[in-house]
């Protein structure tokens, strides 16, 4: 089937799935409450391939291999194998606490070409903290070494609340040593566990000042590459502060930092398949679109009224309707609908006020 102008506008290039709800960790920010009696899900390896296979039909993504823990999934390899001769780009998210030179060889035989790794602290105290588990962040440390040792790729991701804020500095100092590729700085969005730690959401003011920092380091890094995820409003804040610096710098920070994209994406380039086959429009929207056990990916991806509110800006309410800065960064919709229970609402953490301010579409509105 020919995909019209705008069908092909909104391809999906990075789907996570979520191959077990599985882990050895208890997170407390964890956005699937997962747990070592969490359920695998309901996807044997033959499912696993003909899901890949429908994926194929619409793109060829890269593809996360998430959970959960991946690597408690015995054919984790087999279904890496399979995705890498359908041609997909396969990346797998692991704790690390599992990664051996055996499992390296493994996933250098199965084709992955990614592998990420969690890091939320620069010191044990602060991550094993963070991840409810001791010996959690010497086994990250042990995870990236053994990682770089084999010549396997890996970024770091590092997510944050008001517990080690004051620890982001000295973690991407961190990442860097250990020899990331990247290092993704997470801002929480409030799902799953993370439900249960809303006081610990980092403030709209301190967001500001952690986003503007990271456009400082970005803007003078050469050695890794560095994103804001679930940060949206950094694709307003990275223009802003380039246009402080002086008109030629504004036009390198703008590529360099936004990367020529935008803030939100989900369910415009990228989604979320649970355990279960539920699709979602990013691994942290509390909201199904519909399963892809029940109706093919293709369908669900150009048909779902959700997704194709999403990608209608002029849908949008609140401060993110009127915002000049709209079309690249969009508000985290995830976030808008864990706080207010509308996806099409304003960004809840943002505290930036739109020229057009006095001239609000109301979050209330249908």
């Amino acid at each position: 089937m020919r995909l019209n102008d705008t069908a092909q506008q909104f391809l999906p290039k990075w789907i996570a799935w979520e191959s077990t709800r599985r882990c050895n960790l208890q997170c407390i920010h964890c956005r699937c409450s997962s747990d070592a009696d969490a359920p695998d899900g309901s996807f044997g390896t033959e499912e696993a391939f003909r899901l890949i296979d429908d994926i194929c039909t619409v793109s060829k993504p890269v593809l996360v291999l998430s959970g959960g823990e991946p690597l408690l999934r015995d054919d984790i390899f087999d279904i890496a194998a399979y995705g890498t001769d359908q041609g997909l780009r396969m990346c797998m998210a692991t704790n690390g606490t599992l990664v051996t030179d055996a499992i390296c060889r493994e996933m250098k035989s199965a084709g992955i070409r990614m592998v990420s790794l969690s890091l939320d602290g620069s010191r044990a105290a602060i991550h094993d903290d963070f991840r409810r588990c001791p010996g959690a962040f010497d086994a990250t440390i042990r995870a990236a070494e053994t990682l770089r040792r084999n010549g396997l790729p890996f970024l770091i991701n590092s997510s944050f609340t008001k517990r080690n804020q004051a620890d982001i500095a000295a973690t991407f100092a961190l990442a860097k040593k250990l020899g990331a590729v990247a290092w993704y700085l997470f801002m929480i969005v409030p799902t799953g566990r993370g439900e249960d730690i809303l006081d610990e959401l980092i403030s709209a003011a301190d967001y500001e000042d952690i986003l503007a920092w990271h456009y400082r380091q970005e803007r003078d890094e050469q050695d890794i590459l560095m994103r804001p995820t679930c940060a949206p409003h950094y694709y307003r804040i990275a223009p802003q502060l380039a246009q402080a610096d002086g008109q030629r710098l504004a036009r390198r920070s703008l590529s360099f930092s936004t990367g020529g994209g935008k803030g939100c994406l989900a369910g415009q380039s990228i989604c979320f398949i649970d355990a279960f086959g539920d699709l979602k429009p990013c691994s942290y929207f509390p909201r199904a679109v519909g399963n892809v056990k029940q109706t093919p990916f293709r369908k669900l991806w150009f048909e779902s009224s959700l997704l194709q509110e999403l990608r209608d800006f002029s849908a949008y309410r609140g401060k993110c309707g009127v915002c000049e800065y709209l079309r690249t960064c969009g508000g985290c919709r995830a976030r808008a609908d864990a706080v207010y229970g509308d996806y099409l609402a304003e960004e809840p953490f943002c505290s930036y006020q739109p020229r057009k301010a006095g001239v609000l579409k109301d979050n209330n509105d249908a």
